[in-house]
């Protein structure tokens, strides 16, 4: 884990950092290999197929979305052109099958990272 990436965990109140903490955790499992850096001022893997984002009271577990399907699409919440999410209120909200198999996915189908 790189300085930066330790730096923007152990800033996070609790259950906040916890909840990054595991999330973390499933990506770096899923992709032992993968990049882990800050990007647009959050923890960003795969050169940014991947984010985990702290917020107020969640954790936004987000993906890179160029190139998906709109069926695709219905997996995620948000608006964005580029990038959508899953909110996470607590550890419990892991769905560790649900949330590998979403990765798999992007990672698979998504090609161009602006």
């Amino acid at each position: 884990m790189n300085q930066k990436v330790k730096e923007y965990i152990e800033k996070q109140k609790s259950p906040e950092r916890e909840i990054l903490e595991k999330a973390r955790e499933v990506i770096l499992k899923t992709f032992p290999n993968c990049k882990e850096e800050i990007g647009w001022g959050v923890l960003a893997f795969k050169g940014g197929k991947f984010y985990l984002a702290a917020l107020k009271n969640r954790v936004h577990v987000g993906f890179t979305i160029i190139g998906l399907s709109d069926e695709d699409l219905k997996l995620f919440e948000g608006s964005g052109k580029t990038a959508r999410h899953i909110k996470l209120y607590s550890i419990e909200d892991i769905k560790k099958k649900d949330i590998v198999k979403i990765m798999k996915m992007v990672d698979k189908k998504v090609t161009n990272i602006p």
